[in-house]
């Protein structure tokens, strides 16, 4: 797509992160990836979605160095600053879905 080697890098790194967190808090999800289009930009958006426990304080969760589990309580917090765009939405006892974008240009 076009993305120079270190933002690559990122993407995958956000990616990982997203996909660790489905395994570690939710057993499992699926993330999925997709090239997207608007109007003169072009970018990559992930999606990432569970059925787990939920996030009961995403306001603490998304607070560096806070962590659920035995993590480092990197992985949300770096999503978002590694990527252009970011949502989550989660409801305890049905799940998240986390949103990011990455624009090319």
């Amino acid at each position: 797509m076009g993305f120079e080697k270190n933002r690559q890098f990122l993407i995958a790194s956000a990616v990982s992160e997203l996909a660790t967190n489905i395994l570690r808090y939710a057993g499992r999800g699926q993330v999925i990836i997709r090239i997207i289009m608007e109007g003169e930009r072009e970018g990559i958006e992930v999606v990432a979605r569970d059925s787990g426990p939920g996030i009961h304080d995403i306001e603490q969760a998304m607070q560096d160095h806070f962590s659920g589990g035995a993590g480092l309580g990197l992985g949300l917090p770096s999503v978002k600053r590694i990527m252009d765009e970011f949502s989550l939405e989660s409801s305890p006892g049905v799940g998240t879905t986390v949103t990011a974008l990455k624009w090319r240009n």
